[in-house]
């Protein structure tokens, strides 16, 4: 720390023997100690003051701990393990390629076997308005039909479905690639897929790659059908629609 007065600068540690979720964190031993010469001021403050906001950040972090042990305590079961993958399956209608590949020993954000989704969508609309439909929220909310929290830019938040999606962007190039961070509600707490969206271009028409890693096991099922159906196939309609109505 610094003396503000003299600008002096002074090291010194702070000791934490005893912490435990069992005891209460008001009666945690914290000992301050400084090095050799002065810096009393410092050390004083820091036996005061400093040590309520240590406790402050001790008291964060056991919560922290609970919460992330809690979560490690879904564990894969035999089932899930040992699942066969899954093949690819041939095209039918729009969609070109509609693959999942395991991923039971990946490990992402807590201890759960998760798999990967790949899919491939063609659109009869070209690459900028695809991306607008995944970026502005007016047209969120008309696909959805629902209220939405849409902040298109990097570390932006992202909230569908009436609180059911949530999650934030993680890289935007305009036309080109989306990748976020999203779950659902129904999901462990605090655990993300990353989902990546690749809008290739083909004349009149836009091939939508989609990739999402880390989605738990149990919910393979309910995310690739939430994203086929609560998607595509509503983002299909609407572009649909608003090409009529410029005819």
């Amino acid at each position: 720390g610094t003396v503000k007065e003299s600008g002096e600068k002074h090291k010194g540690s702070v000791e934490i023997p005893n912490l435990s979720e069992e005891n209460e964190v008001d009666d945690t031993e914290i000992h301050i100690s400084k090095k050799k010469g002065d810096g009393d001021v410092l050390q004083d403050l820091m036996r005061t003051e400093g040590t309520t906001k240590v406790r402050e950040a001790l008291r964060d972090y056991l919560k922290a701990l609970k919460t992330e042990f809690t979560s490690g305590m879904i564990l894969p079961t035999k089932a899930a393990v040992g699942q066969e993958p899954a093949t690819e399956r041939e095209p039918s209608g729009n969609t070109a390629q509609d693959s999942v590949s395991p991923e039971s020993v990946e490990i992402i954000g807590v201890k759960i076997p998760t798999v990967k989704i790949l899919m491939r969508e063609i659109f009869n609309s070209p690459a900028d308005e695809l991306y607008s439909v995944f970026t502005t929220k007016e047209l969120v909310q008309k696909f959805s039909k629902c209220p939405a929290v849409i902040e298109a830019e990097k570390g932006g938040k992202l909230l569908m479905f009436d609180g059911c999606v949530s999650g934030e962007y993680a890289e935007l190039v305009p036309s080109q690639r989306i990748v976020l961070k999203w779950r659902c509600r129904s999901w462990p707490e605090e655990h993300y897929a990353t989902v990546a969206l690749n809008f290739k271009g083909m004349a009149a028409q836009t091939e939508l790659q989609f990739e999402c890693k880390g989605v738990p096991v149990s919910n393979e099922d309910s995310t690739r059908q939430c994203w086929k159906q609560r998607y595509f196939e509503e983002i299909r309609t609407l572009l649909q629609q608003a090409k009529d109505n410029t005819e």
